[in-house]
């Protein structure tokens, strides 16, 4: 099966139950307050955020026919507009999108001779064509516009190579079977070293496996998970879809589970697959994950990628103002909230918003970032008070017949809150 079969198949099961999520949970709570007679709804929103794959070529050839990677199978190759165009979405849309990165192009020192199973070249693996002042002048931007422009580990090649010949994929193979650890332990040595050669940071955070090839929990012949092992190099967030994970009826939490300690969330159904390139978003996503591919966001002319980055905006910027749905701001905001939106639960009653936390703070460190946004309708203007949670901020956006209101709160230890509201004209 081709990569294109692949993934429409692997994720197209998942429409159905992301959408019951979107059109409502059961942590939405209305009320009609009897005191004011406010008519009042509350939630913690699903946070969105915005994931993008095969970032990090610098040629666009589809290679997959010589045994050489498919990369993004654009026409031509890759130049710098085509990384600022993501850092453009983030600009447009106030958040951080994740660039999944392959590495590979960017080996200065052509450390991937030494690293098994990493490129088609093995031992006289040659990256010297790749090499210039493109890769400063990149870097220099990323580092720039850290707040819009979140790397995120994909790989080094995204292929296996064994004698020359590739099978998908990097970090584990067709059946989810996690690749050797010791070699995987190699790779993400590499990964680490190219950003070090390029001083982009160092080993980032989040991971996506490639080709979406990944298991919930050890596989065959492994004493331990993947995500167990990128876990002891700091790792805390993979995201994928789970219609192709493998034991995925391991999760715990729907469309979010907690494997060795790292938070998986399922990715759901892309929009476009991974090769279209230039496309116009018409149509909704479908879960707490925006997923595309590197091409998805550019144009054939990189001098017209704007326009592109435009239809994003245009398409993305409206689930901010949603009751149930918000942009996340960054990766880190994203766990913490969706975990909330999940298991926590909210209520209307009489003239307070009352907030059980108990079920969260039992993940521990998944949700140990002390913010939370709960998105509150209301039929007149309100104000909010609370003795026992902070309110760090509070932001109102008109709508036809309501107005939304935008908590930002600031958690303690407690496991219950309640906030107070009464109408302020």
């Amino acid at each position: 099966m081709n990569r294109r079969k692949f993934t429409k198949n692997s994720i197209k099961g998942l429409a159905t139950a992301a959408i019951g999520t979107m059109s409502g949970n059961l942590l939405v709570s209305c009320g009609n307050s009897v005191q004011s007679n406010i008519k009042l709804t509350a939630s913690i929103p699903m946070p969105i955020q915005v994931v993008i794959d095969d970032v990090g070529w610098w040629s666009g050839k589809d290679g997959s026919l010589y045994q050489e990677p498919y990369r993004t199978g654009i026409n031509r190759n890759h130049v710098i507009a085509d990384y600022k165009a993501i850092i453009d979405l983030g600009k447009g849309l106030g958040i951080r999108p994740q660039a999944a990165m392959v590495l590979g192009e960017w080996d200065r020192q052509n450390i991937l001779r030494n690293v098994p199973h990493s490129t088609w070249m093995g031992e006289n693996w040659d990256n010297s064509k790749w090499v210039g002042p493109w890769l400063d002048e990149t870097a220099d931007m990323i580092t720039a516009n850290q707040q819009h422009f979140e790397i995120t580990v994909h790989g080094l090649g995204h292929e296996w190579w064994t004698n020359g010949k590739f099978s998908r994929a990097e970090w584990a193979d067709d059946e989810g079977i996690m690749r050797p650890k010791e070699i995987l332990e190699q790779h993400l040595d590499a990964y680490a070293a190219i950003m070090h050669q390029n001083k982009l940071g160092e080993l980032p955070k989040s991971f996506v496996p490639n080709a979406f090839r990944h298991s919930f929990g050890v596989t065959k012949g492994n004493d331990i998970s993947l995500a167990e092992l990128i876990m002891n190099r700091g790792f805390t967030y993979i995201n994928t879809p789970f219609e192709s994970m493998f034991n995925r009826e391991a999760v715990q939490h729907g469309i979010f589970g907690v494997d060795s300690g790292i938070i998986t969330v399922d990715r759901g159904t892309d929009i476009f697959d991974w090769n279209v390139i230039g496309p116009k978003p018409e149509h909704g996503i479908t879960g707490p994950t925006c997923g595309l591919h590197w091409p998805n966001l550019l144009h054939e002319d990189p001098e017209r990628n704007a326009e592109i980055v435009q239809g994003w905006v245009d398409l993305l910027a409206p689930y901010n103002e949603r009751q149930d749905t918000m942009l996340a701001k960054n990766s880190v905001f994203f766990q913490k909230q969706l975990a909330h939106h999940m298991v926590s639960k909210i209520e209307v009653k009489d003239n307070e918003l009352k907030l059980d936390f108990s079920e969260a703070q039992k993940l521990g460190t998944i949700v140990s970032n002390n913010e939370l946004t709960v998105n509150v309708t209301s039929d007149k203007n309100i104000a909010f008070s609370s003795d026992t949670i902070q309110i760090e901020s509070v932001n109102s956006t008109k709508q036809a017949d309501s107005i939304l209101y935008k908590l930002n709160l600031k958690l303690s230890d407690q496991p219950m809150a309640s906030i107070s509201f009464k109408s302020n004209t």
